[in-house]
């Protein structure tokens, strides 16, 4: 299986220095793998789809030009690294609370010569108290519920700008949930893009909400707050 190949079914054109990093990508992260848990995924091919491509299909939602793009609780990098390595218009920031992750981040970024991913340790709530409406772009995947990451992503939204969730297919069930909260957050639901991964690997969703207003101060509230009490 050749990314290369897959990359042009989303209109990517791969170039040889984007897929050297790429297959640097997959041995640094199965190598790390080995001694400090960061996905349960490691054969090549699946690799190759169920992270690379599906982190590739963020692109299709993203605006032409420079942008600051945050990534909440990114982990591994997905998405905002391999965007960063086929874009360099991408400035990142990526957060996490585990630290494991962000040095494992930091000596990937390193390996890869990335000079447009700041990797950070912290939690996305009390970053927000100094860095709200801060970005362009804020995504997340597989982190939590929409209900939950909306109040987390949305704070860092600049007016304008746009929150893009990742989510697999019960994308629908979790917005209808949730939509009251992100109204209330300054959010409004612009558009909604579906993807199916390469070799029946699985499907995505991505739901795409625009900063419309100002997020009330507030928000967002200590995490066990969002977590016990998601808005209504």
């Amino acid at each position: 299986m050749e990314l290369r190949d897959e990359a042009l079914k989303l209109n990517i054109n791969l170039t040889d220095e984007a897929l050297n990093r790429f297959n640097t990508y997959y041995e640094f992260l199965v190598s790390y793998n080995e001694h400090t848990n960061l996905t349960a995924i490691t054969d090549y091919d699946s690799v190759m789809i169920k992270h690379f491509y599906d982190s590739l299909i963020l692109s299709k939602a993203l605006p032409s030009g420079k942008i600051k793009l945050l990534d909440v609780g990114a982990g591994a990098g997905f998405p905002s690294v391999p965007n960063a390595i086929i874009n360099s218009d991408l400035d990142v920031t990526i957060i996490d609370s585990l630290n494991k992750r962000i040095i494992f981040l930091a000596e990937l970024c390193k390996k890869l010569e990335l000079s447009n991913v700041t990797p950070i340790h912290g939690r996305a709530e009390e970053y927000a108290l100094e860095n709200r409406e801060g970005f362009d772009v804020v995504t997340a995947r597989a982190v939590a519920r929409l209900n939950i990451l909306s109040e987390l992503c949305i704070p860092f939204v600049k007016k304008g700008g746009l929150f893009i969730a990742m989510k697999s297919k019960e994308g629908q069930e979790e917005l209808n949930e949730a939509l009251n909260g992100i109204k209330l957050l300054g959010g409004e639901v612009v558009d909604r893009l579906d993807f199916t991964l390469p070799y029946d690997m699985g499907e995505r969703e991505l739901i795409i909400i625009k900063k419309v207003k100002d997020t009330p101060q507030k928000y967002p509230r200590k995490f066990a707050l969002i977590k016990n009490k998601p808005l209504k």
